[in-house]
């Protein structure tokens, strides 16, 4: 019993520390995609630095590329050519294998819709990254519960996406993205789908997140007041990055 409590308090703390944020850097990326016997520059030759730790902000018009570059940034996609270092490892040269395990431990995502299974609890989304990492159940659900703790949801943890509010929906879908400790979080448009106040609450708990966590931060919006927090930033014009501070 007493190791077994042991563990318990082990996987809590671990739950609430990362290993630290990831330098990303990217350089000369593009990502050009052939349509009717035309093609289309959708990223042409973006350079980036994002520094461990930092939260970045990119914001711009629609299809201006920014969802292409997340997904690149994620691994989710490849670059016609250019180069994705992690930490000096050039990620664009891995293979799809080696790339997905990458991808499950490294990064966490969080998109506009939570893309819950319908199915399973909330403790049992956040559960699934783990197990597909074929790590001990208990483990998992140790480490679930004490981030859905962190993220206000001690009370929902037998609940099913269609029992939770919308916010409370995209607090399952964060905690699931932080639950394998990644040092990259990527967000494309993570409150779009919220009402503002609600927006506004997802908003602190990503920045309280990151000052706790220290993980690095890139999160794609149309929110001006999300944007406007960023420590950094971006705007997306033509498939470019432009400083905006």
């Amino acid at each position: 019993m007493e190791n077994r409590k042991a563990g318990a308090a082990q996987a809590r703390s671990d739950a609430t520390t990362a290993p630290g944020g990831a330098r990303v850097l990217v350089r000369d990326l593009w990502k050009v995609f052939e349509h009717g016997g035309r093609s289309i520059e959708v990223l042409r030759g973006i350079n980036l630095d994002l520094q461990p730790g930092a939260l970045v902000s990119v914001v711009g018009a629609s299809g201006v590329g920014k969802s292409t570059l997340l997904h690149l940034l994620g691994t989710l996609d490849s670059p016609t050519s250019g180069q994705i270092l992690f930490d000096g490892v050039n990620v664009t040269d891995m293979s799809s294998a080696k790339l997905a395990s990458f991808r499950n431990r490294e990064i966490g995502f969080v998109f506009q819709f939570h893309h819950l299974l319908p199915e399973f609890t909330a403790l049992e989304n956040v559960m699934m990254p783990g197990l597909i990492a074929r790590q001990a159940r208990q483990e998992c659900r140790e480490r679930a519960e004490a981030i859905l703790l962190r993220v206000g949801l001690q009370d929902r943890l037998r609940h099913r996406p269609g029992e939770l509010s919308g916010g409370e929906q995209q607090r399952v879908a964060l905690a699931r993205a932080l639950s394998l400790s990644p040092r990259l979080l990527l967000g494309d448009e993570p409150t779009g789908n919220l009402d503002t106040k609600t927006g506004r609450g997802i908003h602190d708990l990503f920045f309280e997140l990151n000052r706790e966590l220290g993980m690095t931060l890139l999160l794609v919006t149309h929110n001006d007041e999300l944007a406007g927090r960023a420590f950094r930033k971006l705007r997306m014009v033509d498939g470019r990055i432009q400083e905006e501070g």
